[in-house]
């Protein structure tokens, strides 16, 4: 079942006169979001967000909920002159260019994971802070999308979050970012344009949340009453994980994305910021 969704198609430029398009797509247990670009101009053209009624508990389910929507979406009939799929889950780490090896991957991640033996990993390489994320994508996905559009790109979405974060304007104070999604959050720390910390975390309550918030704070010795600290994702000003954040730490923001398609969209400019944050 879809809970949601939402599309923008932009007035001036037709979404059916556009040849040179860009599919991104990005899929979790929960759902999948994605949107069409116009590859010259990097206008959004549509936007769609699905969630599921339930989280799937495979990516086989998965993939069975995404052929039902494809059959029935005609934007995702269309040729697009490129496609980048994001795998979102907790499955990933980040590992140092000099200490990399690719005959290691499932050491990596089993330092922090339990992996099996049948898991496919991929890793991207995330050339702004000379590291790997290694992480196990979605392959039943990666597999019918192959067979729908051929050869395409895709990457884990903390490989993009990460990215996007050390493109905005330099800064000397360190600052926390954290993207929210519906039972699990990554939080990064950047300071210069260096990324200092990234880690992700599920929770179930409240009290999962922000204990891992403070935990973060505590072990990277952050000052709660300084540092700043931005949410991105799925989280509003009236959340329960927003006002126990709030109660602990004194600076608390939103990321804003500049993208033009939240002028006409009815999500908040910090939401869905892996495909639309700008």
């Amino acid at each position: 079942m879809i809970n949601s969704n939402v599309t923008k198609i932009n007035n001036s430029i037709s979404l059916e006169n556009t040849k040179d398009t860009k599919l991104s797509i990005q899929f979790n247990l929960d759902g999948f979001s994605f949107c069409i670009s116009d590859n010259s101009t990097g206008e959004i053209l549509y936007f769609f967000k699905n969630l599921f009624e339930d989280k799937q508990t495979t990516p086989e389910n998965l993939m069975q909920k995404v052929d039902a929507i494809f059959k029935k979406d005609p934007f995702l009939q269309k040729d697009f002159s490129s496609v980048l799929v994001v795998h979102e889950n907790n499955l990933s780490t980040l590992v140092p260019n000099k200490y990399f090896s690719e005959d290691k991957l499932l050491e990596y991640l089993n330092f922090n994971i339990k992996t099996l033996a049948t898991d496919y990993i991929a890793f991207d390489d995330v050339q702004k802070i000379n590291a790997k994320n290694v992480y196990v994508p979605y392959i039943p996905i990666n597999n019918y999308l192959f067979q729908n559009f051929g050869a395409f790109e895709y990457k884990h979405h903390t490989t993009i979050f990460i990215e996007k974060l050390l493109s905005l304007s330099s800064s000397e104070e360190k600052k926390v970012y954290v993207n929210v999604s519906s039972k699990s959050f990554d939080v990064v720390v950047i300071q210069n344009k260096k990324l200092q910390f990234s880690n992700s975390f599920e929770f179930e309550t409240k009290e999962d949340f922000i204990y891992y918030i403070l935990f973060t704070f505590e072990q990277l010795n952050l000052d709660v009453e300084k540092v700043k600290l931005y949410f991105s994702g799925d989280i509003e000003l009236e959340s329960e994980i927003y006002n126990s954040t709030y109660q602990y730490i004194r600076n608390v923001f939103f990321l804003e994305s500049n993208n033009s398609i939240f002028n006409t969209i009815s999500y908040s400019k910090h939401s869905n910021y892996i495909l639309l944050g700008s």
